[in-house]
């Protein structure tokens, strides 16, 4: 993991999922898995995140809101698109509603796999996020 002069936090939004991928999220916070122990804070507003967690999959209805999410949070910022759905749609890819995955929209840094993603593979991924987080703030 690499070293940060201050706590890294996540804002975590779901799209349109089944909420596993949502579950695992909050597992990963845990006291089994206590990603706060890391130095990692979940927290409720965009504006103080610095890097985006995304479940589900972009529907007709949330394109504005993952925009406006992603506008309100400092540079730099990171995205992690988590589990299939935010990767492609996912399983409701086929739905009349459905536009796609979260890179639809916005940028995406890291892709986490998985249906629904384990709270091992949340943490692997916001580490990701992490180093390229680390590599936006040396080149700015």
């Amino acid at each position: 993991m690499q070293y940060f002069k201050k706590s890294p936090w996540v804002f975590h939004y779901d799209g349109s999922s089944c909420n596993g991928c949502d579950i695992e999220v909050i597992a990963s916070f845990s006291p089994v898995y206590d990603l706060e122990r890391l130095g990692i804070v979940n927290v409720g507003n965009p504006k103080h995140a610095d890097i985006l967690l995304i479940t589900g999959s972009v529907n007709q209805q949330n394109i504005d809101v993952i925009k406006s999410l992603y506008e309100q949070m400092p540079q730099p910022r990171a995205v992690v698109a988590l589990g299939i759905c935010a990767a492609s749609g996912g399983i409701f890819s086929d739905c009349y509603n459905i536009e796609g995955g979260i890179d639809k929209v916005i940028p995406v840094d890291v892709y986490v796999s998985g249906c629904a993603v384990r709270p091992e593979a949340v943490i692997d991924g916001i580490n990701k996020a992490l180093v390229a987080l680390e590599s936006k703030r040396t080149e700015s």
